[in-house]
């Protein structure tokens, strides 16, 4: 079992930043990916993921967020830069290990125009 720990969501005024940050814990864990998601109208979708093999971004915050991790606390980060009032949302942190997906109980960003 795998659990997750969001911090770092807020509100902030258009063309502000915010750090969103996601701790892992649990059991004995592989980690093969991390990511962030957000709430969209209809479904989840894809903001930022990170693997060994690279990162992969949404095309909306391509050039304004930067997914990183420190391999040694579990933890992935996202950098949000230059937010517009549609990145308001509630954000959701994911791992998967050992193809199985863990979900954390998301932290709301709020961007004022």
């Amino acid at each position: 079992q795998v659990q997750l720990v969001e911090s770092g969501g807020g509100l902030v005024q258009a063309g502000g930043s915010l750090r969103l940050a996601c701790a892992a814990s649990g059991s004995s864990f592989n980690i093969n990916l991390m990511g962030w998601y957000r709430q969209a109208p209809t479904q989840r979708e894809l903001v930022a993921t990170i693997t060994s093999g690279g990162t992969n971004y949404a095309d909306s915050v391509k050039g304004r967020f930067t997914i990183s991790r420190d391999n040694a606390k579990n933890t992935v980060y996202l950098q949000m830069n230059n937010l517009k009032p549609e990145d308001t949302d509630v954000y959701y942190c994911n791992v998967v290990t050992f193809g199985k997906n863990y979900w954390g109980r998301g932290t709301q960003v709020t961007v004022s125009s």
